[in-house]
């Protein structure tokens, strides 16, 4: 199931896994393989993560799934056994890939993915593996693919979606096919060429790719779509700029803090205090919350068979 220890870390090198992480990795794959218990659990979440690919709709339950099952693992192995989980459904995923006649140059860009992950475990944590492998699931299931500077993962619209969709005019309804927008880190700025760029490739992609779906809009739930950030930041900014591609699906009344703290400044649990202002984005970030106010998760849509607004 695992690929041997001299073809590991070529494989580990295409997935884009951080150069310091391959030696353990490597180490720590004997530590797994001569452990029945550890490769009868590797074995079964590998079945549970590619049973049925290319359907979607499935991230809640695996990711519960994979989550319950982590402790299970040797804790000499910790998080790196995700990382395990996901090399060993590596053929599943790109022979899915190689089904539905996904561009080599899509494939690699978006199961490398595994390896911004990594890096991003070490940026906000100091340490490698991956211990929330639930934004993985996606990619290796062909859910989620890397256009440019965005990803797309191919979903159907939520009930307060699809009623923010209604309202507006159009025809949805819960469980209608869309494609939601994700914003991955380390990945350059979100500048409106960036983005078109990506859209560009997006509306062609999937209609080729999946030609038995109709993705009518994309949507996105992200910070960066509080509409109070345009009340801090320039009008030029790229965030400003990326907000006004979407109109409002909804509003979130809960107080979401920690995801800007955490994607901003790396760590959800850093003392807003003490919060760095070295940049426009973290000082309007952290004042905002010194000064006694709360961020709120976005939620915004626009159609896809036209040019974004």
């Amino acid at each position: 199931m695992l690929p041997d220890a001299e073809e590991l870390p070529e494989i580990l090198l295409d997935l884009a896994v951080p150069h310091e992480d391959i030696n353990e990795l490597v180490r720590l794959r004997r530590v797994l393989a001569r452990d029945t218990d550890a490769m009868r659990l590797l074995e079964e979440c590998v079945e549970a993560l590619v049973k049925d690919i290319g359907e979607y709709g499935h991230w809640t339950r695996l990711t519960e799934l994979l989550l319950a099952r982590l402790p299970e693992a040797p804790p000499e192995i910790g998080s790196y056994f995700s990382v395990y989980v996901f090399v060993a459904a590596l053929p599943a995923a790109r022979a899915y890939h190689h089904e539905r006649g996904i561009p080599a140059d899509v494939s690699r860009h978006t199961l490398a993915d595994l390896g911004r992950n990594i890096a991003v475990n070490h940026k906000r944590y100091g340490g490698g593996g991956v211990p929330i492998p639930q934004w993985l699931v996606p990619h290796f299931r062909g859910e989620l693919y890397q256009l440019g500077r965005l990803q797309y993962e191919r979903a159907r619209l939520g009930e307060r979606t699809a009623r923010g969709l209604a309202a507006a005019g159009l025809d949805a309804e819960p469980g209608t096919p869309c494609l939601n927008l994700h914003i991955p880190d380390f990945q350059g700025p979100l500048s409106p060429t960036a983005c078109e760029r990506s859209l560009d490739l997006a509306r062609p992609f999937f209609a080729r790719h999946f030609p038995e779906e109709r993705h009518a809009v994309a949507v996105c739930h992200s910070w960066l779509l509080d509409r109070q950030l345009k009340q801090h930041l320039p009008a030029d900014s790229n965030i400003v700029h990326f907000q006004e591609r979407f109109r409002v699906a909804y509003d979130d009344t809960e107080p979401a803090d920690g995801d800007p703290v955490q994607f901003v400044f790396g760590n959800s649990d850093l003392p807003v205090a003490t919060l760095p202002r070295r940049t426009s984005v973290e000082r309007v970030v952290g004042d905002h919350l010194r000064a006694g106010g709360h961020w709120y998760l976005g939620h915004g849509w626009f159609p896809l068979q036209q040019p974004s607004l």
